[in-house]
């Protein structure tokens, strides 16, 4: 296989899904060398059936608003690969949401969800629904018109989505509810699930506290201690929120938040006071980061990233994708900035990310950082098959050892000669092989 001639084959076949096309390039490239050791692969024509998904459905969801209007958004499911387990993978309700950038996260869910060991396969789904600004009612009544098209699609052992932007635990419960009463079963059908009903203890916290898990494996291969670091983070969802409280909880100092309308600097590190706050405003009331700026008078930066406006020792962007571009990364790096680890999906454009791995800095590509969401997931799926619920320490011990696991293989296929670890090739490999060793096994399905 040669990297240029297949990656200018596709995007000549998909030249409008520019994010699809960025992941598939950063991928490919990196595991081209190990690629081209199995010739068995290239006699498959293994590595086009990889990356182009097993199939996409995409639908017209009608639902009605509280006013009575007729309303109409798409909805989509890309099932990309099931050759290590069932598909699996979020669902994003967001006005960006389209086939390119749902593309991109089924394929990266594909070997982020090998990484974690579990039988898993990759998948995503979504809508151009966006549900800030609409009651209960719309977005309950919305999420059963998604379900009614989707749910022919999706079960325990075929397809299990979760949540994602946009998507938390109000809109699972009302997913899984109609999947339930469509399906007349009683099954792990989603995950991020209310405890009530089948879900996981740790499940909302897993990806910000398996991000940061990752990070001090990372900072360990150098014996740096993270108390009293500055660690600048992005966002304030789910991610953004539970990375801030582990790193708290460690004696980190948390120096900016953001949302989608701007970024909010703490120069002396979100105490653990103001956490509460902010953790309040934005999953009971979903209100916005300028208005906890102002109630703490803090410094905040209408429609600015924090990037380039605070000093950093770390960056922990859990935002969203390409958040991170060459200037914002130079800017890190003259700052002072030795590690970043990504708690969202693809956050740093390929430009940044060279920039990060030339100034051999530790780098945690999203696929390897964030997967503690999607390992609890994984837990949360064996739960419901046996009919159990383990214990909140149970299911941090795990995911605490999941996130080992995955940084030692990153450790294992990243290492170079120079003893830098690159942690975007050790990833990209390692969730590779295992992936293509099952196609191949497989044969030809």
């Amino acid at each position: 296989m040669k990297a240029v001639e297949f990656l200018a084959d596709l995007r000549r076949r998909f030249p409008n899904e520019p994010e699809y096309l960025q992941a598939v390039e950063e991928v490919v490239n990196s595991i081209e060398e190990e690629y081209n050791k199995y010739p068995a692969f290239e006699n498959l024509n293994l590595i086009e059936r990889l990356c182009i998904p097993d199939q996409i459905y995409t639908f017209r969801v009608s639902w009605v608003d509280d006013k009575g209007r007729v309303r109409t958004n798409m909805g989509y499911r890309v099932q990309h690969n099931n050759a290590i387990g069932p598909y699996k993978g979020g669902i994003r309700f967001h006005s960006s949401v389209n086939i390119s950038i749902l593309k991109f996260l089924a394929f990266e869910q594909t070997f982020k969800n090998s990484l974690t060991t579990l039988a898993m396969g990759g998948a995503k789904g979504g809508s151009d629904f966006s549900p800030r600004g609409k009651s209960d009612m719309e977005v309950m009544r919305f999420c059963q018109a998604f379900v009614t098209e989707l749910y022919r699609h999706i079960g325990a052992d075929t397809d299990v989505p979760a949540g994602d932007i946009g998507v938390g635990g109000r809109e699972v419960a009302y997913m899984f509810g109609w999947y339930k009463k469509m399906t007349r079963e009683f099954t792990g059908a989603f995950t991020g699930k209310g405890l009530n009903f089948g879900g996981s203890l740790v499940r909302p916290e897993a990806t910000g506290y398996g991000n940061v898990y990752f990070l001090l494996n990372m900072l360990a291969t150098r014996g740096i201690d993270i108390a009293g670091k500055r660690v600048a983070v992005s966002g304030s969802g789910n991610v953004a929120l539970y990375t801030a409280d582990k790193l708290i909880s460690l004696g980190a100092k948390v120096v900016s938040l953001s949302d989608s309308s701007g970024s909010v600097i703490i120069p002396d590190g979100l105490t653990r006071e103001q956490f509460d706050k902010v953790f309040e405003l934005k999953t009971a009331y979903r209100g916005r980061i300028s208005q906890f700026a102002e109630d703490e008078n803090l410094t905040y930066l209408p429609g600015q990233r924090p990037w380039k406006n605070v000093k950093c020792d770390i960056a922990m962007p859990s935002a969203t994708q390409n958040e991170i571009d060459g200037s914002d990364a130079e800017a890190l790096l003259d700052g002072g900035c030795f590690a970043v680890s990504e708690g969202a999906n693809m956050p740093s454009t390929p430009e940044a990310v060279a920039k990060f791995i030339n100034a051999r800095i530790l780098y945690a590509p999203g696929k390897a950082a964030n997967a503690g969401g999607v390992s609890v997931s994984g837990l949360e799926m064996a739960q419901n098959a046996q009919k159990l619920s383990w214990t909140a320490e149970e299911v941090d011990t795990k995911l605490r050892s999941i996130m080992n696991d995955i940084h030692t293989q990153c450790v294992k296929y990243g290492s170079e000669d120079d003893g830098y670890v690159n942690y975007v090739k050790g990833a990209n490999v390692a969730g590779f092989l295992k992936v293509a060793k099952a196609m191949h096994a497989q044969g030809i399905v």
